[in-house]
């Protein structure tokens, strides 16, 4: 097996279009995501660089990445419902005040009276370095 670097400045599809730049992929794209259950035991539904997720607690939750960021100053972006139906009420996902490490990142949920509590559906994204 031969392995080879490709260095280019621009990357495009076949038919020309869409192109991105090597900064663009290297900063514009998404790093990981996830998108998992978060009631009884948690499972991950899909997921890029995310290799588990940890339930610390209700409406707690830890997700790992598999492949490290090169620093803590990335950003994350979370969501999350309560089940399938579109009158389910009001939702709060978001980042939790756990330190961040290159590796792993928090997610809250809470209902819509604030108090923390499992959701049926979770998904967090990272982008940065």
């Amino acid at each position: 097996l031969i392995m080879s670097t490709l260095k280019v400045t621009t990357i495009q599809d076949t038919s020309g279009g869409n192109a991105s730049t090597s900064e663009q992929i290297a900063q514009g794209r998404a790093k990981s995501w996830v998108n998992f259950v978060g009631t009884g035991t948690v499972s991950i539904n899909d997921s890029f660089n995310v290799s588990s997720i940890t339930d610390s607690g209700t409406g707690k939750y830890i997700v790992n990445m598999s492949t490290a960021m090169a620093n803590i100053n990335y950003a994350v972006v979370c969501d999350g419902r309560f089940n399938t139906s579109d009158g389910a009420g009001s939702t709060n996902a978001y980042t939790r005040r756990t330190a961040f490490t290159t590796t792993t990142y928090g997610i809250r949920a809470c209902s819509a009276g604030g108090s923390f509590d499992d959701m049926a559906f979770v998904s967090g994204v990272v982008f940065g370095d």
